[in-house]
């Protein structure tokens, strides 16, 4: 929102520079980090309480490996753009802007993992207000390194890192000296180092099916930038995917909530619950996404105003809006069957869903449009919506052939398999 009011050039670059780290290093973190969903979550409800600090240390053990590859890629961003025959001005901008969030992903991939530590123990409002307090010091970090420092819209690269850091330092901090962890955090343990092929049996799945998921709406961004205009497309897409992000956090909250509830309950040997839990969220997720969509209709024309002041793309924006709502409204079951996933440990199955959605339906039908039938931006989040439509049927005809008995089952051996070191 700040960098939007330098104007369209540092409102792009930072835009396409965002979908970039986002596609190919937040997303990759958050994915591998859900596999604590499965492990933590259920490991917490058969009680085996010290398991969710040694999993917690493994899953940060791999995501920093993880991060230096991914440092490597965002290092070169310029030259990447450049090959994708990208604006060259964009292209410059977004490559300093990439290169200034190699800070954030280090402390991202650690704040995952602290997060989900946390939320499979069912302990979420000092997140709520750790979140809160990082969230309002976020918006005085953007406006002094954005609009006191000279930076430009490489100074909200560098305020994301120090909220991230910020967050972790504050996690870290609640988790040493808060006795609400002190079954579950005993300390560092070599024990981390065990069982690793089981994790990553998890957390590779788990970052592809969240991978596939969101790189699809990341790559429609990229794709605007080869429509006339890019400036003015690739803002009002960015704009558009920026807007569906913040609403569809209320969903993904959700999404959440259902993965770690279904997690403790499958590992507590509670089938039906686990089972209740998911039919009750499913339609608190389609109520919560017509209020939101009802909110975003009413506001459609003064939204845009929120990130930008060209009138250009305020109205753009204001055309777009009946189309979000209509993918919002998909996001709230999409949300909750994919954290039921999560919770029961389908993220293989989740993979193959989202690829079908989104590669073999969603891209090449918002490419048709798009190109073929010139609908210009409209037409690459109709392709979106397509995907949503065939993810959400998908997960239900799955989620309804599911035995529950046997997926109880599962998570039991799942949990013992974790507690005993590979030989």
């Amino acid at each position: 929102m700040f960098v939007g009011h330098l104007g369209e050039l540092p409102l792009s670059a930072a835009s396409v520079a965002t979908s970039f780290v986002t596609a190919t290093g937040f997303n990759v973190m958050s994915g591998m980090a859900c596999a604590l969903d499965t492990l933590c979550g259920q490991s917490y409800g058969a009680k085996q309480y010290h398991m969710l600090g040694i999993l917690m240390q493994r899953a940060i053990f791999i995501l920093m490996i993880v991060c230096i590859p991914i440092s490597i890629i965002w290092a070169n961003t310029n030259s990447i753009f450049i090959s994708f025959h990208q604006d060259p001005e964009i292209s410059a901008e977004a490559g300093k802007y990439a290169m200034l969030m190699i800070p954030s992903l280090f402390a991202y991939g650690l704040q995952q993992s602290l997060n989900r530590f946390l939320q499979t123990q069912n302990i979420v409002f000092p997140l709520m207000v750790i979140a809160s307090i990082i969230t309002s010091l976020h918006v005085l970090f953007c406006w002094i390194m954005v609009n006191k420092t000279g930076l430009g819209s490489s100074g909200a690269a560098v305020a994301n890192s120090m909220s991230y850091w910020l967050n972790v330092i504050m996690l870290i901090l609640y988790i040493k000296f808060s006795s609400s962890c002190n079954k579950t955090w005993t300390g560092f343990s070599k024990e981390a180092l065990h069982n690793i092929p089981m994790f990553l049996r998890l957390a590779i799945p788990s970052a592809v099916m969240v991978c596939l998921e969101m790189w699809s709406f990341e790559s429609a961004v990229i794709i605007s930038g080869l429509l006339p205009n890019p400036k003015l497309q690739t803002s009002v897409l960015s704009i558009c995917l920026s807007s569906a992000s913040i609403v569809w956090m209320i969903p993904f909250g959700l999404s959440g909530a259902v993965s770690i509830r279904v997690a403790n309950e499958l590992g507590a040997g509670q089938p039906m619950v686990a089972r209740m839990a998911v039919c009750i969220v499913v339609v608190i997720g389609i109520i919560v996404s017509m209020v939101v969509g009802t909110v975003m209709t009413v506001l459609r024309n003064i939204w845009g105003y929120a990130y930008t002041s060209e009138i250009e793309v305020v109205k753009q924006i204001a055309k777009m809006m009946p189309i979000l709502v209509v993918s919002n409204f998909l996001d709230g079951p999409q949300c909750v069957l994919s954290g039921t996933a999560r919770g029961c440990g389908w993220q293989k199955i989740g993979a193959y869903v989202n690829l079908v959605s989104y590669y073999l339906v969603g891209i090449p039908a918002g490419i048709v449009m798009t190109f073929v039938f010139h609908i210009g931006v409209k037409g690459l989040w109709l392709g979106m919506i397509c995907a949503l439509t065939v993810q959400v049927f998908s997960l239900i005809i799955i989620i309804i052939r599911t035995n529950w008995e046997k997926e109880a089952q599962k998570a039991t051996d799942r949990v013992y398999n974790s507690v005993t070191p590979e030989e």
